[in-house]
Order: C-alpha cells, then structure tokens, then sequence
C-alpha cells in the first residue's frame, strides 16, 4: 500500500501540491488525471524518491520514504518501474543495449542479456529484429514499449506511467492502453498511470482527480460519470479548459 499523507511542495513560490492526501491500495490500477501543469509528474517523482516534499509523508509498504537514507530508498527503487512519457531512451545504444542496460553494467554474459531482453521485448508485442535498432528508427509508439521492456527487466512490484500516450495517435495510443492493462494483469503489480487522456477510463480501476495542488476525487471509475463535482464534470466532457463554467454548473442543477 502507498499512503500519501498531506504533501506539501513548492518550486520557489509556484506551489504544486497543497496538503495533498491519496491511498493507493495494493494491486489496484489508479489513474491520477488532471490538466497539463496541475504538477501530476511532480507527484509520481515524489512518490518515488526522486523529489523530496517539504511537508508531509509517503509510506511505502510501511516506510516513510522521506525520511530513508540513501542506501534505504534504493530497495524502494527496486521495487518501482517508472516508465517516462518520453521512454528517455539513450540515443546512442541500441535496443538491446537500452533494455538490458543494467545486466550490462552488472558485466552480466551478452548471450544472457539477449535472451532476457528478448523475452521482454515480445512481452510488449515487439519482435527481435528491433534488439539491433536505435531508437531514432522507431515510431514513437514502438519507443514507448521499448521504455516499458526497459522497466519490467526488474518485475517491479510498483509500476509508474508518465503520460503514456502523450503523441500518440488514437489507434496506437488505445494499443499502449492495452499494453498497460495487460501488464498490469500479468504482474498483479500496483500500477499507477497519470494522464489527461480520459481514455484511460476503460482501463484503470480507480481514478483520482487532481485539482489545485490536492486530489479532489478518489473512487471507482465507472462512477466518475456521475460525480456532482462541476470541475470534474467540465473536465471530463471535454468542456473550455480554465474556471469553472456557468455552463456546467448549470448542467448539475
């Protein structure tokens, strides 16, 4: 279970999460959505270590991660797979050698690395003939799983998605939707997706608004429809973005 407990952080006076509180029960598939810059990829890099709150706490599985020193928040990292909106592959190795980067490092045999890699690229749909590829001849959809073989190298027992489809068209992004809901079946992973892309409905369990720096909703997501919140009614009807309207005010009336 992750339990964020009244987070508070600010970049100078820009404040970006404002006594912000969520519970993320083990095994669930939770969408945290909010419009661009509501700072949603602030807060999965605190949940991970990666930024550190000014106030508040973040227990993973009964440790408060902001209080772990370093060597301490390094089995915290092992249990988590991010996978960044952009894959951040690096340009100059291939395929084979951005996903099995580690085994690498760790100067594992290349005949080992290869097959690992292997059996991860096909998990996500990819064929072997990509392992000798870079990645600026793929499509940016191919790159996405390729980001995603990279993370599940390590089976995390928590998985993290930054906007996963973001450039994506709308048949490869339903494709990588898949993907993720797929993964998440297979590992029974905690997997945590944020998007602006209410898409990703179809396949979260439970989703969870993010307004103003605080989660404004948490709750299944079939039921998300009906919420009588008039910022969460414009947002996912695809109404103007900014304050909220008279216009959908008046539809909850």
């Amino acid at each position: 279970m992750i339990e964020i407990i009244n987070l508070v952080k600010s970049f100078g006076d820009k404040k970006i999460t404002r006594g912000l509180n969520l519970t993320i029960k083990d095994n669930d598939f939770l969408a945290i959505i909010g419009r661009s810059g509501e700072g949603k990829s602030v807060l999965l890099k605190q949940i991970i270590g990666l930024i550190k709150p000014d106030l508040g706490k973040i227990i993973i599985d009964g440790q408060n991660i902001s209080e772990l020193d370093k060597k301490d928040l390094e089995n915290i990292y092992k249990k988590c797979g991010y996978v960044f909106q952009f894959a951040a592959l690096l340009d100059s190795l291939n395929i084979l050698e951005n996903v099995g980067i580690t085994m690498l490092e760790n100067n594992e045999p290349i005949e080992n690395v290869k097959i690992k890699v292997t059996e991860r690229i096909k998990s996500v749909g990819l064929e072997e003939d990509v392992l000798y590829k870079y990645p600026s001849e793929l499509s940016g959809g191919m790159k996405k799983r390729v980001g995603l073989a990279r993370t599940l190298m390590l089976s995390p027992k928590i998985l993290i998605y930054d906007e996963p489809t973001t450039g994506l068209d709308p048949i490869t992004a339903r494709i990588i939707h898949e993907l993720v809901k797929k993964t998440h079946e297979n590992l029974n992973a905690t997997t945590i997706v944020i998007s602006h892309d209410i898409e990703i409905f179809k396949y979260a369990n439970t989703v969870a608004m993010l307004y103003e720096g605080k989660i404004i909703y948490t709750g299944p997501t079939k039921d998300i429809w009906e919420c009588d919140n008039p910022y969460i009614y414009q947002f996912i009807r695809g109404l103007a973005s900014g304050p909220i309207t008279n216009k959908a005010e008046d539809k909850l009336k």
